[in-house]
């Protein structure tokens, strides 16, 4: 009982701990037929000039992109877009690309947990070109430093070029 008591201690003083960003939220209380209100969070939306004036401030290249058809204003946001070509050291035995390969990904990961990258993933055929992964930073020489950090590309066994892309903010892949 002892155990199950300070089991139960140590979760509430790490759930109690946990910090949440609430920057852009709102929460809202409601009550159900429970004793505990529901605590739910409602993003605030924002605007478009104002995401706009977030980027600028920090660093960020954008333009302002009007649809003829529906004459809605897009906002514009330039990423980078970079290639993952494959390098000129290939020597590495079996066992060394494997645990290359391993913390590739979980660079990767790390890259998009942060938020400095958007997507990544591999070509599907085996051409020089093996992948990419788009950099939401705000310069060049930012997405190259974290490019040029990935594992895989320290140890040669891929190579980098990018190049400035521009997509519209906000919208996801279909």
């Amino acid at each position: 009982m002892r155990k199950i008591i300070i089991l139960g201690f140590s979760i509430l003083a790490m759930v109690s701990c946990r910090k949440k960003e609430k920057e852009n939220t709102i929460i809202e209380e409601t009550t159900k037929d429970t004793v505990m209100p529901e605590i739910i969070e409602k993003p605030v939306k924002k605007t478009t000039k104002e995401i706009k004036e977030a980027l600028n401030a920090k660093g960020y290249q954008t333009f302002d992109y009007v649809d003829e058809v529906t004459k809605d204003t897009i906002l514009m946001q330039q990423y980078f877009i970079a290639f993952l070509k494959k390098g000129p050291i290939r020597s590495q035995n079996e066992e060394d690309v494997e645990i290359l390969q391993k913390e590739h990904l979980a660079y990767l990961s790390k890259m998009y947990e942060l938020g400095y990258a958007d997507i990544s993933g591999p070509f599907g055929d085996k051409g020089d070109i093996r992948g990419i992964t788009i950099y939401n930073v705000p310069t060049l020489k930012m997405a190259d430093s974290l490019a040029n950090a990935d594992p895989m590309v320290k140890a040669g066994r891929l190579v980098i070029e990018i190049h400035p892309w521009w997509a519209a903010k906000g919208f996801s892949l279909r």
